[in-house]
């Protein structure tokens, strides 16, 4: 297990009072916190040797691109990958997940194929696909859901069919924490020669993820939310599907030759970065992921189950608290307290220093399936102790007090 109270002292914004109370952070999901190598790495590359990259053949702009492009062989290590071609930087999970949208399902779909998605979904993996089949005459299909919110598997052969063509699907709920298994679907994708992309954004932070071993033929992630800058994400594509798309923005670095009625466009993975790239951003990223590979990744997600069982325990002897989501989950635990609006109750928990998530967490068909407008929502990650469960629970019942529901 990893000593989460010595890893707390690497991000100063952790060390901090609110409301004359020590911070306890509990909503890494939306976003984590930044260690110190992180926020030292983008420092250094402001104040040493900041310049444009792919362009300059000056040192700074040499050093920066060095270190730019070690960045992106850094992610390919991270999960996998066979090589950096395989690796686009993007802003975002979202920006990724949209790529693979406008420039392969857009010229591919036709009417009538499917999309295969699920209900748990966060939006940027279920809009971009309402938008493509809408601009294709696609149909949108979906998983069924168990009612503890986990996918049903046992209906694949009939779920499949000769017209599904992409099956878009979340390795882990950012809502329900619901852990996908992803082996029999990826299975059941190449019996119909359907393409998979999985949103890892609440994976990639807390498990180790391996793009060959899942055989998935797209991966989005945040950097974000595994302790890098905002600004960087990532996009892994299987190299024949990347050669075979269109650019998706047009501009500067995507481009071998440039005329006035047409172009040729740059090698993998350039042709999908066009313009000025995140270079800070993803030299934090970088930073990040070789900050989480000295912990380790496998203990990682150990200890977030064994935190997470912790909270879910001591959450279940707080009376009117209902969790949702299945027993065995990732980071996080979404819940309601009796009649208490989510919002109302993170005021109060702030009041106590203690920082939650409230609202409908950018899955509103899945607030619609647990048939609530919106829930609290508690995300843990390496720097979160036994002690910010116990005060999230303090403060739960102090929230229970203050709204008149005693006990």
């Amino acid at each position: 297990m990893i000593d989460a109270r010595a890893i707390r002292k690497d991000f100063p914004v952790l060390d901090q009072m609110v409301n004359g109370r020590p911070l306890v952070y509990l909503d890494s999901a939306a976003t984590a916190q930044k260690p110190r190598p992180v926020i030292e790495a983008v420092r250094r590359f402001y104040e040493e040797y900041n310049a444009n990259v792919h362009r300059a053949i000056h040192a700074l702009g040499e050093r920066a691109t060095a270190e730019y492009e070690e960045a992106r062989r850094q992610v390919a290590r991270f999960i996998n990958a066979p090589t950096e071609r395989n690796i686009v930087f993007t802003k975002n999970a979202t920006e990724a997940i949209n790529l693979v949208a406008y420039s392969w399902a857009r010229g591919r779909l036709r009417p009538g194929d499917e999309i295969l998605t699920s209900p748990i979904e966060h939006h940027s993996n279920l809009v971009p696909w309402q938008l493509a089949a809408r601009a294709t005459g696609a149909r949108l299909r979906f998983f069924d859901v168990t009612p503890d919110g986990q996918l049903r598997l046992d209906n694949l052969d009939q779920l499949f069919t000769e017209r599904t063509r992409l099956v878009a699907v979340t390795q882990v709920s950012n809502v329900l924490g619901t852990i996908v298994p992803l082996a029999p679907i990826v299975a059941a994708a190449r019996r119909v020669g359907a393409v998979v992309l999985v949103d890892g954004a609440q994976s990639v932070p807390h498990m180790p993820v391996d793009v060959q071993a899942l055989d998935c033929d797209f991966l989005a992630f945040s950097g974000h939310k595994l302790g890098a800058p905002t600004g960087i994400g990532v996009l892994y594509g299987r190299e024949a599907l990347l050669e075979a798309m269109d650019p998706f923005l047009g501009g500067g670095d995507m481009i071998s030759s440039v005329g006035l009625y047409e172009s040729q466009w740059a090698d993998l993975p350039y042709k999908f970065e066009a313009g000025t790239p995140p270079i800070a951003e993803a030299i934090g990223l970088g930073a990040a992921i070789e900050y989480l590979n000295g912990i380790g990744m496998a203990r990682v997600h150990a200890y977030e189950r064994e935190l997470t069982t912790y909270a879910r325990e001591r959450l279940e002897q707080v009376p009117g608290v209902v969790i949702y989501g299945p027993k065995e989950r990732g980071g996080l635990l979404t819940f309601n307290v009796g009649d208490i609006h989510p919002h109302d109750l993170a005021t109060v928990l702030d009041h106590h220093g203690v920082a939650i998530r409230a609202g409908h967490h950018c899955a509103q068909p899945v607030m619609d399936w647990l048939g609530v407008p919106a829930t609290a929502r508690a995300s843990f990650w390496i720097y979160n102790t036994e002690e910010d469960v116990d005060r999230l629970v303090e403060a739960l019942r102090a929230a229970k007090e203050f709204f008149g529901h005693v006990p």
